[in-house]
Parts: structure tokens; C-alpha cells; sequence
């Protein structure tokens, strides 16, 4: 038995879509191939079947079937873990919250890149607060050849330094450790020769100036603790009464009688001359995104966004405020609504606010960001001890756990994955924590009551939303297999993705630069695939190339929308 679904809001003319009621089997597992570039493993599915017969019995040629199919497969690409997970594990067993690695110098090596791509990493983010221009290109080349060797999406994040106070490059040490009881001193003074032992340079010229004995110094967010205790001309004296492990170019604040000094700070610009140099530099190389640090207002944000569209016109490059300030906290929304998506720097921001207020920060970012329809990153000090350990500690595990269940679009490594001892078993503790989270909530049937406002300022745009509102509304009572999204600019995908519909949403677009964009968002499973207006033709299409490599089968319920036809299509795989 079936039933006629036909749901058109344009005028367009379309077939009348069917599926079946019946109860579909459950997804095959199948044992994963060894990866192949789409292109190579698509060519030999069709040189061994080019001796096959036709329907009408007859033989076609081999050159001519290698080149129709070729066509289309030269035009299309999927991520080749994507593709694995979804073989192995099924489509509702698709991990949705993404993954994000600092690399560093525990990662940078082609291997090691490939191994964190395996295991699960979407984005790789590099952070201009460490290492050389040409050390980062060097990274950002590794990656792309990754890309189109490998047939991975890592898309690339760059992470500014910012102008806030922090320490210096520790002499070249890659870290150093402050034990309790230790006198340190902290200079602005530059020296010639190598910087003498317990030494930590200051970028802040004023910085002698403005502190006062028994003022508390945090660094990295508190991860170490001082505490002022003589100041000699442009050396300040301090006692280590938390110890701890100090990293180059750590971020540094102080304490006054429990409140954060923060008039200096204020004083100096979001984006410093080092930072525009940096924002040159990624916008020369491409980067997928660009996130910008110790955010103080909108207006940073708008004139970072027009300084890139005058520099490259046609790029994609995004924009991400990381929230780490109280003046972040202060004008929160017009941040988030001038920016491309948020992170919520916890280790920075912790050592701004009390805290027992980082959690609900945590969560009010989190939710705004879902409500405006902005991906959300939570970051900082999720798996700390893996830096050291190999397994982590059951709070890390239960703190991962919370971000999931906020329903944030992605995780972040930080020193974990950059400089830490086991940044391949911190991923797999990410990707293992988020997959069982997301399953339980699946399993429960969570459906969530968070009220999503019109966002649109267009009554297109509102016909949009509410298509996607619907979509995703009628894939959670149809318990569909997947929903098609077919977007030229990403918006219909990333409102899908807005709604968290139980299944996971394949975004088709044409160009690779959204595609990677997309990769960040949550639930998406990004394809690039040339496709016309023609929504028939699209799907004909789509179907073909998605069983030719068995990540769809025929009876696989589909709900397919696109933002050339105002429609939803409801339609069982042939």
C-alpha cells in the first residue's frame, strides 16, 4: 500500500511524490573499502560493469558507459569517512555534532593530519597566536592535498591572537612548568641573550605600571596563579601559588580585591597590526573561516567582514566571534547577529567571569547562537588531562556530554590535539562521547520545545523557514532515512540543520568552498554536486551516484527540499 504526498508552495509543476508505509529493514552493514578518490573508485564500478547488458539486451560499449557515467561522477564529491560511517553504521548512527583540532606540533605531519581526518576531524584550525606564516601555509597545503588525494572535506579555521595581554615566546621553550612556592619575574624589558630561567616576558608596555603588589595574575585562564609580590622598575615579582604548566604566548589577567582589572584591556583594539597581517594571509591562502579573538562589539565584526569583501570579492570566508570577554558577555546578540557563527572560549572567558557562571554563559551562547541560526563551537579545556594522559577524567567526559546535549554544532581540541601526548585518543573520546550522547537522545526521542524565531527578512526568506520548520518536523514523525538539501549558498541547509531532525541532511551544493563551509554545521553531510533546476533531474541523479557507491538502497525513505523550488518532496529511493 502507498500513499501520494505532493507538497508545493511554489507554482512549479512536479511529479506527485510516493512512499511506502510498510516497515523498511534496517540499514546493511557492510565492511568499509579500502578509501579511494571518488573519481578512481567510481571509474573501476563502471569499467567492470562496461561488458554488462542493457535492459533491451544489448551491449553497449565500453568507452561509451565509462564516458556518460564519468560525466556525472566528475562533477560530484563526498567525504570518504562520511561515506565509511555511513556504510558501516547505517544512516541514524551518522555522527552529527562536528569536531574541530588545533594542530600543532604533535599533529602537524602529513600522517598524523591523515590520522585525525580519519578519525573524525572536520575542521582544522591553526592559531596565528603560535608558530610562522610559512610553518601555518605548510599546514594548510597538507591539508588540501589531504582533500584531494584522500577525498576528506577538512575545512580550515584561522584563529587570531588578539591584542590582550599576554606572555612572550618563553625563549623558544615549548612550555615550562611553575611549581608552588616559585618566585617568577615578569618583564617588559627585551633581552638580547637567551631570557634567564623563571622569566616570562609581557607584551604590554604599561603592564609594571599598572599592576600593585598582592594583585592575583591569571594564566591561560587560570591553568596557573601568581601573586605580585615586589615590583622593581620594569620586573614585577610574583609567587606561583597555583602550579601549573606555562604555554608561549598564553593569555594573562589581573585580579584586585576579587575583581578583574580590566581598564587596560579596554584600552586596546580587538584586532591588533600582527592580527590584520595574520587576516592578509589567511584570506591569501583561503581559509574556510576566520575567528576573531576577544570580540568587544558588532561593529569589529562588520568591519572585518567588509575589509574581506574588499580584499577578495568573491570570497566565502566566515567569520567567528570567539566569546572569551565580559564586554563579549555585554553585547552578546549583535555580536552573534553580525557574525557568521560563535565559540565560546571557556578558558578565557573563566578567567573574566566567576566560575560557577561559566555553565549558564555556556548555555545562553549556545542557545542564542541556535535561535539566530549561527553554528556554535564550544571550546577550551574539554579533554585538559589528555595533554598528558591517555584516557581522561569522568568530569571531562560528563562536560563533553553537557555541550552535546545543548545541541552545540561543534567540539574543539585545543592543547589536546596541538602539543599533547595522545591527540588521536583524545578525538576518538570526543567522537565516541558525542555518537553515544546523540544516539541516547535519539533512542529517548527527545524532541526539543526551544522556541526557534523568524529569522527571515524577506517573505521568501520566511517561506524558506518555514519549509525547513516542516521538513524537519515530518522527518521526526516519518522517521525518515535522511533529508536532501539541494543549496547553491548553504542557507536552506544550515536552517535544516537549525531545527536537530533526527536524521542526517545531505547538503548537495555546487561549489567546494560552501561545501567545506557546510562542514562545520551540525547534522550536515556535505556533497558537492552540479545540479540544475530541474528537481526531477536532480534527484535521478543523486539517487544514481549515491547507490553506485551503496550509501543509499532502493526503499530508503527520502524527504528532498531545495532553495531553487520552494517544495517538499516526500519519496522512497527506486
Amino acid at each position: 500500500m502507498s500513499h501520494v504526498l505532493n507538497f508545493l508552495v511554489s507554482s512549479s509543476s512536479c511529479s506527485p511524490t510516493t512512499f511506502a508505509t510498510s516497515k523498511r529493514p534496517a540499514f546493511p552493514l557492510s565492511t568499509i573499502r579500502s578509501r579511494l578518490p571518488v573519481k578512481t573508485f567510481l571509474r573501476t564500478k563502471i569499467i567492470a560493469a562496461s561488458a554488462s547488458e542493457n535492459g533491451s539486451g544489448v551491449v553497449r560499449s565500453s568507452a561509451t558507459q565509462v564516458h556518460d557515467t564519468y560525466n556525472a561522477v566528475a562533477d560530484f564529491e563526498v567525504d570518504a569517512v562520511t561515506e565509511a560511517e555511513l556504510k558501516e553504521n547505517g544512516f541514524r548512527s551518522t555522527r552529527r555534532t562536528k569536531l574541530i583540532c588545533t594542530i600543532g606540533p604533535a599533529t602537524c605531519g602529513i600522517e598524523q593530519l591523515e590520522a585525525l581526518a580519519v578519525g573524525g576531524m572536520n575542521v582544522a584550525r591553526i592559531n596565528m597566536c603560535h608558530g610562522t606564516r610559512e610553518w601555518h601555509r605548510m599546514v594548510i597545503e597538507r591539508v588540501r592535498r589531504l582533500n584531494e588525494d584522500k577525498g576528506f572535506a577538512v575545512a580550515i579555521m584561522m584563529d587570531t591572537e588578539g591584542s590582550e595581554i599576554h606572555m612572550g615566546d618563553l625563549g623558544g621553550a615549548s612550555s615550562a612548568k611553575a611549581e608552588d612556592g616559585e618566585i617568577w619575574t615578569f618583564t617588559v624589558r627585551a633581552f638580547d641573550s637567551p631570557i634567564p630561567g623563571h622569566t616570562i616576558n609581557v607584551n604590554y608596555d604599561g603592564f609594571a605600571e599598572d599592576v600593585k603588589v598582592g594583585d592575583e595574575l591569571l594564566i591561560d585562564g587560570g591553568m596557573v596563579r601568581f601573586e605580585v609580590i615586589q615590583k622593581i622598575g620594569p620586573d614585577v615579582k610574583c609567587l606561583c601559588t597555583d602550579p601549573g604548566l606555562l604555554l608561549p604566548r598564553a593569555n594573562l589577567t589581573f585580579w584586585r580585591d576579587g575583581k578583574l582589572v580590566s581598564e587596560r584591556n579596554a584600552m586596546l583594539p580587538t584586532i591588533s597590526s600582527k592580527d590584520w597581517l595574520d587576516i592578509d594571509f589567511g584570506i591569501a591562502e583561503g581559509v574556510d573561516f576566520i575567528a576573531v579573538s576577544f570580540v568587544k562589539s558588532a561593529e569589529v565584526i562588520k568591519h572585518l567582514k567588509s575589509y574581506i569583501k574588499a580584499h577578495s570579492p568573491n570570497s566565502d570566508i566566515a567569520v567567528i566571534a570567539k566569546i572569551e570577554s565580559i564586554d563579549s558577555l555585554k553585547n552578546l546578540e549583535e555580536i552573534i547577529q553580525a557574525s557568521d557563527g560563535a565559540m565560546v572560549a571557556r578558558g578565557d572567558l573563566g578567567a573574566q567571569i566567576p566560575l560557577e557562571q561559566v555553565p549558564s554563559e555556556q548555555q545562553r551562547i549556545v542557545q542564542l547562537c541556535r535561535q539566530l541560526n549561527k553554528p556554535v563551537i564550544v571550546a577550551s579545556q574539554l579533554l585538559e588531562s589528555m595533554i598528558e594522559y591517555p584516557i581522561p577524567t569522568r568530569a571531562e567526559v560528563a562536560d563533553i556530554s553537557e555541550a552535546v546535549r545543548q545541541r552545540g554544532d561543534a567540539l574543539m581540541l585545543s592543547g589536546e590535539s596541538a602539543m599533547g601526548q595522545y591527540p588521536e585518543k583524545a578525538l576518538s573520546v570526543l567522537k565516541s562521547a558525542s555518537l553515544r550522547i546523540e544516539r541516547s537522545w535519539r533512542e529517548q526521542k527527545h524532541h526539543e520545545v526551544i522556541e526557534l524565531p523568524s529569522i527571515a527578512s524577506s517573505f521568501t526568506g520566511s517561506i524558506s523557514e518555514e519549509i525547513c520548520n516542516s521538513t524537519a518536523q515530518m522527518a521526526n514523525n516519518l522517521e525518515v532515512d535522511a533529508l536532501f538539501v539541494y543549496t547553491k549558498n548553504g542557507h536552506m541547509a544550515s536552517l535544516l540543520s537549525r531545527c536537530r531532525p533526527d536524521c542526517p541532511i545531505f547538503a548537495f551544493t555546487t561549489t567546494t568552498s560552501v561545501r567545506r563551509r557546510l562542514n562545520l554545521q551540525w547534522g550536515l553531510t556535505p556533497f558537492r554536486l552540479s545540479f540544475s533546476n530541474d528537481m526531477e533531474s536532480n534527484l535521478n541523479k543523486t539517487f544514481s551516484l549515491l547507490k553506485a557507491r551503496g550509501m543509499v538502497r532502493s526503499g530508503d525513505l527520502i524527504i528532498a527540499v531545495s532553495d531553487m523550488l520552494q517544495s517538499i518532496q516526500v519519496m522512497n529511493v527506486p
